[in-house]
């Protein structure tokens, strides 16, 4: 029987790839609450070059996100990921050295093509067993939100301390250290997951976007960046103008984060026991669209601005947690790596557009028209969400095959369809895999026999 427990080297292969994930993030998330503040020395500095140089990482990320997945599979897992490193370490590099606002979102551009996040995912699905795969990725996962956090209260104190340019100096050596990581830390594999659970596949991408509840959470996580991209160009100057100087801004997002944190687990709860994921994550959007609305309204009024920052977080916390989830819920089965792949580059395409919408919006109409519009744009994910179904609760697994040709893969699927428990079944031929989804009355030893088994 399977260990219910991860092993050693799960553990090791957990820890050591979500540093790297987190490292990575935080080197790109630090600058969002620092930039409009201490970039103003920068020549050609304006809120809508602000805007695009904090969101320029998301335009090459959404472009070569899927690529350097793919070209993972055909070179290798860990030289694609140092490869992306050593590229994040030159556009920091490059954004350090500039003293124009063009040179910083060169650099911020150049970081953003050491694109690793489906690599490093494919990675760790590599190097674990398929029942413990779900808690290695929740580890990496649970790493990329404390480092958000974590960079709230790194951002405004390292920039207060060494400028602009000592952030970016750091986010190169921060690459460094995910590069020595990776080389001496994260196992080598002898094996690759299979291509379903990880890389996205080119020829199903279009299924994926044309998938009416999938569009809905790719569209959700493109605006929640989009909103959090934007939000980020204006809010940092809103709250030196309400009176907080910008050296004691981490004193207010870093425990506005955790605190989020804190009144988050309510709703997951609540979403979990009683099985109504869906109200939750409308209930999440209007509390969103409620701290959007208090920050256009009240701008000049600290007090006020702080909790609506903690709302903002409460709010976004649980959406960014909840979506990877509703995603693997309802992608067809054997299809996670295609769906997770046009996730994620709508993820860091809302990120650009975050920066270029929130930059321009700023120059036109001020802080309060980024935070209108923001909300404007949440009132439309609000409403997408009025066709979102009602998520069923199942378990994904993904098994080996002992397959002979394509009517033995044919017979498995068919049986394994039969047995008690499973919802969705499909075997492949070429990576002797069967991916199924099932429910709490499925028996993992029958579907092992009917795999195992030689007709």
């Amino acid at each position: 029987m399977a260990s219910q427990g991860l092993s050693g080297m799960e553990k090791k292969v957990a820890f050591s790839l979500a540093s790297v994930f987190g490292l990575r993030m935080m080197g790109l998330f630090m600058i969002m609450p620092v930039f409009a503040l201490y970039g103003q020395h920068l020549e050609g500095f304006s809120p809508l070059w602000v805007g695009i140089a904090i969101g320029a990482y998301g335009l090459t990320q959404a472009i070569l996100q899927i690529p350097m997945g793919i070209l993972s599979d055909k070179y290798g897992r860990k030289p694609i990921i140092m490869g992306g490193l050593i590229l994040f370490a030159i556009g920091s590099l490059i954004a350090a050295s500039s003293d124009h606002i063009y040179g910083v979102v060169f650099g911020r551009a150049v970081q953003g093509m050491g694109a690793i996040a489906a690599a490093v995912l494919a990675l760790a699905a590599d190097l674990t067993r398929d029942e413990q795969r779900t808690k290695v990725m929740a580890v990496i996962g649970m790493c990329i939100g404390f480092s958000f956090a974590l960079s709230l209260l790194a951002g405004p104190i390292v920039a207060q301390h060494l400028g602009l340019t000592g952030l970016f100096f750091l986010t190169a050596v921060l690459a460094v250290v995910g590069i020595i990581i990776v080389q001496f830390f994260v196992p080598n594999p002898i094996s690759q997951a299979p291509k379903g659970d990880t890389l996205a596949t080119p020829a199903k991408l279009k299924n994926m976007l044309l998938d009416p509840q999938l569009f809905r959470l790719d569209a959700g996580i493109f605006i929640l960046h989009l909103v959090l991209t934007a939000v980020f160009v204006a809010l940092p100057l809103d709250l030196v103008d309400a009176g907080l100087v910008k050296e004691k801004h981490w004193m207010l997002y870093f425990p506005a984060f955790v605190g989020a944190f804190f009144l988050m687990i309510p709703l997951i709860i609540i979403g979990v026991k009683k099985n109504n994921t869906k109200t939750m994550f409308q209930l999440s959007l209007l509390i969103m669209m409620a701290a959007l609305g208090a920050m256009g309204v009240f701008a000049d009024n600290l007090w006020v601005l702080s909790i609506a920052v903690l709302l903002f977080f409460t709010g976004f916390n649980y959406l960014e947690a909840s979506l990877p989830s509703l995603i693997a819920k309802f992608c067809p089965v054997g299809d996670k790596g295609s769906a997770m792949g046009v996730y994620s580059t709508s993820q860091f395409l809302g990120a650009f557009c975050g920066g270029m919408l929130g930059g321009g919006a700023y120059q036109l109409v001020g802080a309060s028209g980024v935070f209108f519009v923001a909300l404007i744009l949440m009132s439309i994910w609000l409403i997408l969400t009025i066709g979102m179904a009602k998520p069923v609760l199942l378990k994904s697994y993904t098994l080996e095959a002992n397959i002979k040709d394509k009517s033995h893969a044919q017979t498995m699927a068919t049986q394994l369809s039969k047995l008690t428990g499973v919802a969705e079944a499909i075997v492949v031929l070429e990576d002797k895999v069967a991916y199924l989804k099932v429910n709490d009355d499925f028996n993992l030893s029958e579907a092992r026999a009917v795999l195992g088994s030689v007709n």
